[in-house]
């Protein structure tokens, strides 16, 4: 029987650059179980954290530039994030400054600063450090006690 972890497990880092792009963006999945069952395959590990690092990243640049051309509409329209919500964004912001990008790997709360990262018009060579960093961390930390359950 094919189900979808089937099918993302059996096409291995191309869907996994996938997964991990999209994880990245508005759209609510999470790539880290594939990450581990690619490592559990015995896939290469620095192959795996590379590519899930990269789709990540890249994902994230997508919600930065998102946030650059249409914070507005996403944050109102889509996401129903009012304005007090997005003042609190900004003066978080304000007070912690761009280093709250090295959080943008954390589950609910990594995106919309990658989105505010982009409204607020944050340096990208400065959001491509911090961003990458925290996503390299994650996948490294996660692939490393993967791997170490697996001796």
């Amino acid at each position: 029987m094919w189900t979808l972890e089937n099918i993302l497990v059996n096409n291995g880092l191309p869907a996994l650059f996938v997964l991990s792009f999209l994880a990245a963006t508005v759209v609510p999945l999470g790539s880290e179980w594939l990450l581990v069952a690619l490592v559990l395959k015995s896939f290469e590990v620095e192959h795996v954290v590379a590519v899930a690092t990269f789709g990540n990243y890249l994902g994230a640049c997508t919600t930065y530039l998102a946030g650059q051309w249409g914070a507005g509409y996403l944050a109102g329209k889509i996401m129903r994030i009012d304005e007090a919500a997005l003042d609190r964004a900004r003066r978080f912001y304000g007070r912690y400054g761009a280093w709250t990008l090295l959080f943008s790997w954390l589950p609910v709360i990594g995106d919309p600063l990658c989105l505010a990262g982009g409204a607020l018009r944050v340096n990208f060579f400065l959001f491509s450090i911090l961003v990458f960093t925290g996503k390299l961390t994650r996948y490294a930390v996660v692939a490393a006690i993967t791997a170490s359950t697996m001796n």
